[in-house]
This record gives C-alpha cells, structure tokens and sequence, in this order.
C-alpha cells in the first residue's frame, strides 16, 4: 500500500496501473464525512496505490480523472465471435446477445429493426413548450 503524496504522480501511476492490467484494476473512492478526508484508491492483485486529501480544491482533477478512466474503460474493444466450425462445414449460427449486446439496455439486438413505437399524446406535446411553472397572484 502506498500513499502517494502529489496528485499528478498519483494520477500518472493510475493511468498506468490501468493500462497494465485493465480487467483486474479496482477503483475505490472513500469520503470519511467526519474529518472531511478524501481517499482514493487504485489496485490490481498486485499493487495498491492511495491518495488522501482534505483539500476541496483536488475535486475538479478528480473529476478529470474519473471521466478519464470511464472513457478508456468504456472504450475497451471485445474479442471478436467466430461464427464458423473449424471444420469448414455448415456454420453455426451465433445468438444475437452476443453477436450485437447492447450494453446500455443489456439486451442483444436482432437483425431485423424494430417497428417505432407510437408516441403517446402528452399535454405538454400537444400544446405548451415545457417551461418553467409561473406562481399565481395572492
């Protein structure tokens, strides 16, 4: 376990520490109300890498971390599925989760697009634009 003591140090050795080993890496952020401590912290099976703070100030680069590490993590290419036999016979048929998984709705999608679903008539549709409420007069 090691705290390191300046952020950009502690940023550069996570961003590394992901890049070595992205499935195994483990992002922890804990927030003690109490003391108003800040620590987070970064592992993989081998090496631990802490941060602590009670500087408001590190939120903003913290931030910019986090968006960091979520777009690479979420940028992360699948193997690719062999649809084929090995044999060079007839091939078979891949389920559609796994040819086209969405991971958003955490259901695959089928080759055939589905039809539009029908919008409801809503009262804020059919007339008003959807801004603010005014108070009434007392």
């Amino acid at each position: 376990m090691v705290y390191l003591k300046t952020w950009t140090q502690f940023e550069s050795e996570t961003i590394n520490l992901y890049n070595q080993s992205p499935r195994k890496t483990r992002y922890v952020v804990k927030f003690v109300p109490k003391t108003g401590e800040l620590v987070l912290k970064v592992t993989d099976s081998t090496t631990c890498l802490k941060y602590k703070t009670f500087s408001a100030i590190i939120l903003n680069r913290f931030e910019a971390l986090n968006l960091r590490l979520l777009s690479t993590m979420g940028n992360v290419r699948r193997r690719p599925v062999l649809t084929g036999s090995p044999t060079g016979g007839s091939s078979a048929a891949t389920p559609a989760a796994v040819e086209g998984d969405d991971p958003m709705l955490g259901v695959g999608k089928s080759s055939t697009p589905a039809s539009p679903k029908p919008q409801a008539n809503t009262p804020q549709a059919a007339g008003k634009a959807g801004g603010k409420k005014k108070k009434g007069k007392k």
